[in-house]
């Protein structure tokens, strides 16, 4: 027992420390306010000359459409490795995927709020989505696909680890609301073969994990109707996320797997913004989520140093 006191406070002592180292740190990559609303290839242009990635992401080759796909997979063998080794943690309570259960919430409300008011639906019912089709990309153990289906979506989940897809199965027949949800172990990219499509389309903390994220983009474009939406989130690539997403979550605190992120793979706003512009997206909204170490939940913020959420609506063509 005083073991275990002595951890509390020294995990007390480390997050007031990473407050403190936090707070010598910027917010932002750039000084100025990313306008998102009025983001274009002109902007992307300027953006460059600040980041050298910029020009590399999403570029339509040969003046091929932004729905053209490649037939190859936007996976990466690693990550799929990583997440397969840890999968019959999904549901743990205190297991490697606990800060995502913590996360849930917020990203919730982010859905409800976005995807009522786009589909005009009523944000206070209990069931504001039924009548509309969800695919939730990157699935894992159904945590996101769950509370889809309470709120009435007809909800498909999909992920390219099997095991994730038995562990959702399983525990999703544990409900007969969420049994429904069609869980299928396959990829983004097979489901366009299939000519799948959908009114919204979600990939939560998945495209930072991904070997190609234009081409993924692309492939969420060509699953989502005309004017239908897609909410995409991720960790922005900036010191502070470095700090509190790698140092602090998988080394000093040990909410997660060391090596669950490379910080080299997050992307700033500014890239997914251009990503999505050119898979025929505009984005509407963009949020960044905030942990409260007192009260251990995360709220939604315009702080978008670090995990921010992403609502676009597909372009008619």
């Amino acid at each position: 027992m005083a073991s275990g006191l002595l951890l509390s406070r020294l995990k007390s002592t480390s997050i007031h420390k990473l407050h403190h180292f936090l707070s010598l740190l910027p917010k932002q990559i750039s000084s100025a306010p990313f306008d998102f609303r009025n983001y274009s290839d002109t902007t992307a242009a300027q953006l460059s000359s600040s980041t050298g990635r910029l020009s590399t992401l999403g570029h339509a080759k040969n003046g091929s459409s932004a729905t053209e796909l490649s037939s190859k997979s936007s996976l990466k063998e690693n990550e799929l490795a990583k997440f397969a080794a840890i999968a019959e943690t999904w549901w743990a309570a205190e297991g490697p995927f606990k800060p995502l259960h913590a996360l849930n919430p917020a990203r919730l409300a982010f859905i409800r709020s976005t995807l009522c008011e786009h589909f005009r639906k009523d944000a206070n019912s209990p069931r504001p989505f039924e009548g509309l089709k969800f695919v939730d990309v990157g699935c894992g153990g159904g945590i996101l696909s769950e509370p889809l289906a309470r709120m009435g979506a007809t909800v498909t989940g999909v992920d390219a680890v099997e095991q994730n897809i038995k562990i959702a199965r399983v525990h999703a027949d544990m409900d007969p609301v969420t049994s429904t949800i069609e869980y299928c172990c396959t990829t983004a990219e097979k489901m366009v073969e299939e000519q799948r499509h959908f009114d919204a389309v979600i990939a939560l903390e998945v495209i930072e994990h991904v070997a190609d994220p234009a081409e993924f983009c692309k492939s969420l474009a060509a699953l989502t109707v005309p004017n239908g939406a897609t909410v995409i989130s991720t960790v922005n690539r900036s010191m502070r996320s470095y700090a509190t997403a790698i140092i602090a979550a998988e080394y000093l605190l040990r909410w997660l797997p060391i090596g669950t992120h490379e910080w080299s793979r997050f992307l700033t706003p500014e890239e997914v913004a251009l990503i999505l512009h050119r898979a025929s997206f505009t984005v509407q909204e963009m949020a960044g989520f905030v942990y409260n170490p007192l009260t251990g939940k995360w709220a939604l913020s315009d702080d978008i140093s670090v995990n921010f959420i992403t609502y676009g609506t597909k372009n008619v063509q």
